[in-house]
């Protein structure tokens, strides 16, 4: 290089001194310098391998604390199992998670919200009996328009870590959805790296399956428009998947193949929803209401929904593939978190042996334990309370047809309402069976949790006749009687019913008094609401009824209650031609008649 330069210097000294120099020797080469390499572009991000995103679905807890740390126990194990394969767990519950035993009313549900936190739900819908507790407090309705009618409901809403859903309830005055603290139409969330939206849904029969007072400035749309609407505008958000958590049901007797509904009720809410659904706008739904299970293949969509009072929880497993679509869907038959005892009964919480669920031991969760032991001491002493009567054999509950606990409920009745003859109460209300042996009030609670209130009413005869004609003319909740037995029968096309009040015939015109529940008298169910009762005609008690209970038991100290004696088959209180609803409209040819009466 310096050998270079000079002879470039003396060039340039003898062109300043006007000489024509020789031009310079050609110069070595230089090796050029090669250019800076344009910046690399990183490299491509392989797609997302296909994921398994696995469904959970609880529904109808009713306050069921205890069995929570059980299904920590299997949602620990499903989680660890989809973490290993890349893979993610959605939690959601179809609603009616409070209402039910004494441990979850006495908070109005709280401690299940605590418990629901802890256990990762992302979503849950708004059952018909989250509005039961009314304001916050122990009164059931509100006293006036100043108190918050859904203030206990708003309050648990707002202590939630998931959000309360519903797409079909709206304020009566605004028609626009409701606009309080974590209650939703739907929400966006991300499991897995897959964006799902979830929808809430509330059974249409909210209105009049709780208190009536309690759904006062609020009213129903229907769930398929609300939900085909909320879908489509979650699609057009980014959502790839999408959930449906159902306050409304279905029930099927056999869970072997998802594809076949021979042993399903076809017009149940859940099954008219997904039939109703655009194909491939929604991916699962979670049901609920009907206590009863589902596991089947809809019009294309998978529900799931696993009975009642934490026995079982449904599963789903969603295969996605690498640009977040749905390929397939496993449905699981309903699992029990306890292998159930004689006759499938679920066996009690301290008697469960879970065994092992995805290849590991089932054991109950630590933090779950010490929320349900906080809420349980809280009301040890009521709950053990023994009444001072037992009971030879169990004292069981039917929905649906006349059983030996309502009409040992209706008895009790007539026994704390002494100037009643009649007494009146829904199936709906009946909600567990006294087991055998010495009476709690904790199981007395069981059976009627509801805050309901003694009402006494004054009735023709022949208004009473109309509300048995209802009552067997319907199908649904049964009604007991207390008081009264009636024998009805098909006469050509018409319902003839040959009716008894302390053992003597009804007379038409003659004035009764009826006591049933203010849930009842105010419109719930329907069956008193056709009547248009007069104000002067209905009184009512500051009594609940499952403390007028307790008192007819603790005063019955020492007796010895045979359930064959309350109800025996042979000879029902209300007798009738078939089952419920009776229609006797003249048989259509090929059509069977009406069986007849039971002797």
């Amino acid at each position: 290089m310096l050998r270079t330069f000079l002879a470039v210097c003396l060039w340039a000294a003898l062109l300043s001194c006007g000489a024509t120099p020789a031009p310079p020797a050609a110069l070595p080469s230089v090796p050029a310098v090669p250019a800076a390499p344009a910046a690399l572009a990183p490299p491509a991000k392989p797609p997302r391998p296909p994921i398994t995103l696995s469904v959970v679905g609880t529904n109808d807890l009713h306050g069921a604390l205890p069995r929570l740390p059980i299904l920590a126990g299997y949602l620990r194990n499903l989680r660890a199992a989809r973490q290993a394969d890349g893979g993610g767990v959605l939690l959601l519950d179809g609603g009616d998670m409070f209402q039910g035993t004494l441990e979850s009313n006495v908070a109005e549900g709280a401690d299940v919200v605590t418990a629901y936190n802890a256990l990762g739900y992302l979503g849950a819908a708004v059952g018909n009996h989250e509005f039961d507790f009314g304001p916050v407090g122990p009164a059931v309705v509100a006293s006036d328009d100043a108190e918050d009618r859904w203030g206990a409901l708003k309050a648990r809403a707002a202590e939630a870590n998931f959000p309360f859903l519903t797409a079909n309830i709206i304020d009566a005055k605004t028609q626009a959805p409701v606009t309080w603290p974590n209650v939703k139409r739907s929400t966006l969330t991300v499991v897995a790296g897959v964006t799902i939206g979830i929808i809430g849904l509330s059974t249409e029969s909210t209105p009049y399956t709780t208190m009536p007072a309690n759904f006062i400035g609020l009213q129903m749309t229907a769930p398929t428009e609300a939900a085909i609407s909320e879908a489509r505008r979650l699609r057009s958000e980014g959502a790839q998947v999408i959930a449906i958590a159902a306050h409304l049901g279905g029930k099927c007797k056999d869970l072997s193949n998802p594809d076949d509904h021979s042993s399903c009720d076809a017009t149940d809410e859940a099954f008219e929803l997904a039939r109703a659904l655009p194909a491939g706008l929604v991916d699962v739904i979670v049901a609920g209401h009907t206590h009863a299970a589902v596991a089947h293949r809809v019009n294309g969509v998978p529900i799931i929904e696993s009975y009642a009072s934490g026995r079982a929880f449904g599963r789903v497993d969603l295969q996605i593939d690498a640009a977040g679509k749905v390929t397939s869907a496993a449905i699981h038959p309903p699992q029990d978190l306890c292998p159930p005892g004689p006759q499938n009964a679920p066996v009690p919480t301290e008697q469960c042996a879970p065994g092992a669920y995805e290849s590991r031991p089932v054991t109950r969760d630590p933090e779950l334990e010490r929320i349900v032991a906080g809420a349980w001491e809280r009301t040890r002493a009521r709950r053990e309370e023994k009444l001072g009567v037992t009971t030879s054999a169990p004292i069981t509950r039917d929905y649906d047809r006349e059983s030996a606990l309502g009409n040992w409920f209706t008895d009790m009745m007539l026994t704390a309402n002494p100037r009643a003859q009649v007494a009146m109460t829904n199936g709906g209300g009946l909600r567990n069976n006294v087991p055998a042996g010495d009476i709690t009030y904790g199981q007395l609670f069981e059976a009627m949790p509801f805050d309901n209130r003694f009402v006494l009413i004054k009735l023709t005869g022949q208004q009473l006749r109309e509300l048995v004609s209802g009552g067997v003319s319907r199908g649904g909740a049964h009604t007991s009687w207390g008081g009264l037995t009636a024998v009805a029968s098909c006469k050509a096309d018409a319902l003839a019913l040959e009716l008894r009040v302390a053992g003597k015939p009804l007379d038409d015109k003659k004035t009764y008094t009826l006591v049933t529940s203010d849930f009842l008298a105010s419109g719930g169910d329907g069956s008193l609401a056709r009547l248009s009762l007069t104000p002067e005609t209905v009184e009512s008690t500051s009594v609940i009824m499952r403390d007028g209970f307790a008192a007819v038991l603790r005063a019955q100290k020492a007796k010895r209650i045979d359930p064959v004696k309350l109800f025996d088959p042979k000879t029902p209180r209300l007798r009738l031609p078939g089952k419920r609803p009776i229609k006797c409209q003249a048989a259509a040819a090929g059509e069977p008649a009406p069986a007849p009466a039971p002797k």
